[in-house]
């Protein structure tokens, strides 16, 4: 069975390469990222004010072409294009969009009480199509998308939206999944480790419209790297201060 942290599109180890080294938004080739050691140094914790530590391709935050000086807040809408990605952050969260996907950042119906954030809380996600992978800590909020609403509790968690489909991982954290059309297909789940990836279907049946799926398309380097960014550390343990691991096989 295939090691659910092995990459077979070389535009993402590129991508994770990218971030270990620090070298994302430099003037470097795909051929010459490859050339360096992936998983490499950790990345820093980005300053006050940035938003964005990579952009690859064709990326728009509200219709308009976006660069890493781009700032990103609630109430923004991020498109990416074929082969294209952006690694950004809002407030606590820390995200990487892939390509072909569009992704709103709600801002909360509510302001919060500590008004130094306001303009930055993120009130929920609305995944309209394409995958998202995520990172969050002690921010409470709804991830929707064309199958399903999903409380999440603070939180790792990859995401596939498509019309009729929805992949959903909670790579580490509490979720409750709920289909959106039909009120007894819902579940909560608690993982220490990837331990519960499901499928969220239209008119799957009363009650059976949350199916078991496989692990696919993220990795454990990918949510270290991103809790990074926002100065946390990922759950899981590396043997070394490169991201060479770990490895665990399903």
């Amino acid at each position: 069975m295939r090691d659910h942290n092995e990459i077979d599109d070389p535009r993402r180890q590129w991508l994770i390469q990218a971030l270990a080294t620090g070298v994302f938004g430099t003037a470097f080739t795909q051929a010459q990222a490859q050339g360096f050691s992936i998983f490499g140094t950790k990345p820093a914790k980005l300053p006050p004010g940035q938003s964005i530590y990579g952009i690859s391709g064709d990326v728009k935050v509200n219709d308009q072409q976006a660069s890493l000086a781009t700032p990103i807040k609630p109430g923004d809408t991020l498109q990416t294009g074929k082969n294209s990605e952006i690694i950004f952050v809002v407030n606590t969260h820390s995200m990487i969009l892939r390509g072909d996907s569009k992704l709103v950042i709600d801002a909360p119906e509510k302001a919060p009480q500590d008004t130094s954030v306001t303009g930055y809380v993120i009130g929920g996600l609305r995944m309209l199509t394409g995958k998202l992978l995520s990172v969050s800590r002690n921010s409470p909020m709804a991830v929707r998308t064309s199958t399903s609403t999903i409380g999440i509790r603070g939180t790792g968690f990859y995401v596939e939206a498509d019309p009729e489909q929805t992949y959903f991982c909670t790579c580490y954290g509490a979720t409750e999944v709920q289909a959106n059309d039909d009120p007894e297909s819902k579940e909560q789940v608690v993982s220490r480790h990837h331990d519960r990836p499901l499928y969220i279907v239209k008119d799957g049946g009363k009650g059976k419209n949350i199916r078991s799926a496989p692990f696919v398309n993220h990795t454990d380097q990918e949510l270290a790297l991103i809790e990074t960014l926002v100065g946390r550390t990922s759950p899981f343990v590396f043997s070394k201060d490169s991201y060479s691991g770990p490895r665990r096989t399903y």
